[in-house]
């Protein structure tokens, strides 16, 4: 009978929202447990190094760095109050592109020792901590959000800065004696940037012409790299932390290696990262000559233009290609996020750009 069939219909919907909000139920019960859990192991892991008294206070999950598992607490000693950052990988995947924690932290380390702008590095975690992969740092203030870095006007005077401070940090950088950094000549980019990326390509078996043609341009046109110098690897907006005085600190040290200069300088000019204010090149916030006069005053020495631009069609094809293992490890991998989902999206995005790029189209 019709209302029969209607009846069982409506019972079927019925008992449905209930599963589901079971469902629901049980993942909020579930994350509030791990919440719990890891703040436990937060406190065990403080407590190990600076004594039982020790306090968490005002423990905040940032809403961004969705890569990594961040923690923003206060440390209270005694009547001492500092505001830390705790960082754990929670994506351990094989083909991986970034640097282990493990590395991250020495870099860090280094880095800070040498007066690059980057948040104090505070200890590392071991096995007794149970908290995996990861470490500790120290919280800078600030803004990272490209939207508001790039248009509020509380970011004016910031913007007018930002292009020199950005020359002369990288300078810094680059003048650390890559010497120290040993141990990152085993990474696939320090051996040959552009290897890497077709192997990661390669490895996913996925039809990508936009991406093969960069990567026969890129080929066909190699720079010599005057120098190796150290390199962040990711210096762009979005991994710089402002305030309204401008640049306060480099964060995201995941992708570093040895390399040419002129690679960093590529990649903060790479179309991407300028999110939309595609008229100031650097970042979407200054020129590229300005950029390099900032460089060169500070100590970086003279880099051609013309390294600067291949280096960001490097940028592009490197940027798909990380879109491209973001969403391949969805489909296929055990990262599970609408984020990553979206990157299968934001591939074509760039391939668009990389194209009209390599046409002469797209500055």
């Amino acid at each position: 009978m019709p209302g029969t069939s209607a009846n069982k219909n409506s019972a079927g919907k019925n008992s449905g929202k209930k599963n589901s909000e079971r469902s629901k139920t049980a993942e909020d019960n579930s994350d509030k447990r791990n919440s719990a859990d890891r703040l436990e192991a937060l406190r065990h892991a403080i407590r190990r190094r600076y004594g039982a008294a020790a306090q968490l206070e005002n423990v905040v999950v940032p809403t961004l760095g969705g890569i990594n598992r961040t923690l923003v607490f206060d440390l209270i000693e005694g009547p001492a109050r500092r505001r830390l950052v705790s960082r754990q990988e929670s994506q351990g995947a094989a083909d991986s592109p970034f640097l282990p924690s493990s590395m991250q932290f020495r870099v860090m380390r280094i880095a800070h020792a040498h007066g690059v702008p980057v948040p104090e590095p505070v200890f590392e975690y071991e096995a007794a901590d149970a908290m995996g992969s990861g470490y500790v740092s120290a919280f800078v203030e600030g803004e990272t959000m490209p939207r508001k870095i790039l248009r509020d006007a509380e970011f004016a005077v910031a913007r007018e800065r930002l292009t020199g401070q950005a020359g002369q940090t990288l300078a810094l950088l680059h003048s650390i004696d890559p010497g120290e950094l040993g141990f990152l000549e085993q990474v696939a980019d320090s051996r040959d940037p552009l290897r890497a990326q077709r192997d990661r390509l390669d490895s996913y078996a996925e039809a990508h012409p936009a991406i093969e043609l960069g990567l026969r341009w890129l080929e066909r046109n190699r720079v010599r790299a005057p120098r190796r110098t150290f390199l962040h690897g990711d210096f762009r907006t979005g991994n710089l932390m402002v305030g309204r005085d401008g640049l306060r600190a480099v964060l995201d040290w995941e992708c570093c290696h040895i390399g040419s200069p002129a690679e960093d300088l590529g990649w903060l000019c790479t179309r991407s990262w300028r999110f939309g204010d595609n008229q100031r090149p650097v970042g979407g916030f200054g020129a590229r000559e300005d950029l390099i006069d900032a460089y060169v005053a500070a100590g970086g020495g003279r880099i051609d233009p013309a390294e600067i631009r291949y280096w960001e069609i490097f940028g592009l094809v490197r940027w798909a290609i990380y879109n491209v293992w973001q969403a391949h490890g969805h489909v296929f991998g055990k990262r599970r996020s609408v984020t990553f989902a979206a990157c299968g999206r934001n591939t074509s995005l760039v391939e668009y750009d990389l194209l009209m790029t390599l046409r002469g189209l797209y500055d």
